[in-house]
């Protein structure tokens, strides 16, 4: 009997079998009529992904290309900005400012908890020459959902703009970026939007805009201008990842046939039903602004995470996730996004309570040979 593969990481996460035969069909050449009518059908199309009005660029690039775009076509150098650090992910913002001789202030959330929206007006009202404000939508190392409706709010209030990193969010938990104020919103392939990683996504307001004719910082691959320009064309500058672009195709003929609202809601729902099943195995849940695309817990002293995830994937064919940094070896974290279905969930929950058991009593034998 083969071993199961079930795919429970928060990116790269399943792609469905539709999707990988579209991709797997003969290339062609992408400087033809024949891409460019793909390229601006997911161009526009992608724009109800992010429930915005504004144009949405696809870069060939992991979703940190799209977050390096956000810094240097948005800014100039020595600008100050705010950046919200809650998780592993978030923290990518403060070294891409320094990076770029950026002012970084940065506000220090503890892990597993979102940062309240009065932080956020506070750091604006003290230092008004904030140009930016960088957070994330999801958290993806901690399963933390950000508050954007209200942050955007404050935000709207200022000169500065609103960074949004939904790389993992996007399609998955809510985000309304034009009537939440959301003027950059990142984005990728890997996670909600059911596609292998290589392809991401920056959403740009007309407030963004005005500040990207103005930037002065370093940039060429990344410079969103040469995407504007190309776009005209329905083309691209640099050579793009023409078979993920094929796919995104056939994955925003999913999107739209569920509807982004149901998607929402399905999600929603998964992630309900995943921490119930965790809770159920008397593990104490981790994040405390829970999110529709990942779940994490805590887990029991003297069991190593580490290896659970591994025994996990290698023995058993269930991959899940866990902790980053600090967390390392503390937490798991199970996706419920995508493509990811709740039998999946069933299994991956039946499989983590079946290892744990074995891991316990293991550590338990070994508690009885040492006394």
């Amino acid at each position: 009997m083969s071993k199961k593969n079930i795919l429970l990481t928060p990116g790269p996460t399943p792609v469905p079998e539709d999707i990988l035969r579209a991709m797997a069909e003969p290339i062609f050449h992408h400087r033809t009529p024949r891409y460019r009518k793909i390229f601006s059908s997911v161009s526009e199309r992608l724009k109800k992904v992010f429930l915005t009005k504004n144009p949405v660029y696809v870069l060939t690039g992991s979703g940190t290309s799209a977050m390096e775009a956000s810094t240097v076509n948005f800014h100039s150098a020595g600008d100050e900005t705010l950046v919200v650090e809650n998780g592993k992910f978030s923290e990518r913002f403060t070294q891409l400012a320094k990076a770029y001789s950026l002012k970084p202030t940065v506000i220090k959330v503890a892990y597993g908890e979102a940062v309240r929206p009065e932080q956020i007006a506070e750091a604006l009202k003290k230092n008004p020459a904030i140009k930016s404000v960088c957070l994330e939508l999801c958290e993806t190392s901690t399963a933390v959902l950000q508050d954007i409706k209200a942050i955007g709010a404050v935000v709207a209030k200022t000169e500065a703009v609103l960074i949004v990193d939904a790389i993992s969010g996007l399609g998955a938990d809510r985000l309304e970026t034009d009537a939440w104020g959301a003027d950059i919103v990142v984005s990728a392939s890997q996670k909600a939007i059911m596609l292998p990683p290589g392809l991401a996504f920056i959403s740009v307001s007309e407030k963004a805009r005005k500040k990207m004719e103005k930037s002065n910082l370093p940039k060429y691959y990344l410079d969103l201008k040469l995407y504007e320009k190309a776009a005209k064309d329905a083309d691209t500058p640099f050579t793009p990842a023409l078979t993920l672009v094929v796919g995104l195709e056939k994955v925003l003929d999913r999107i739209e046939s569920e509807g982004i609202e149901n998607i929402f809601k399905r999600c929603a729902e998964l992630g309900t039903f995943t921490r119930r099943g965790l809770e159920s195995m008397g593990l104490k849940l981790f994040s405390k602004a829970p999110s529709s695309t990942v779940s994490a817990a805590s887990l029991p002293d003297g069991i190593d995470g580490e290896k659970l995830v591994q025994v996990m994937r290698d023995e058993k064919g269930v991959a899940l996730a866990g902790g980053q940094g600090e967390m390392k070896g503390r937490v798991v974290r199970i996706a419920h996004m995508g493509a990811i279905t709740k039998k999946d969930l069933e299994e991956g929950l039946r499989v983590l309570a079946e290892t744990l058991h074995e891991m316990n009593r293991h550590s338990e034998a070994a508690g009885r040979r040492i006394s």
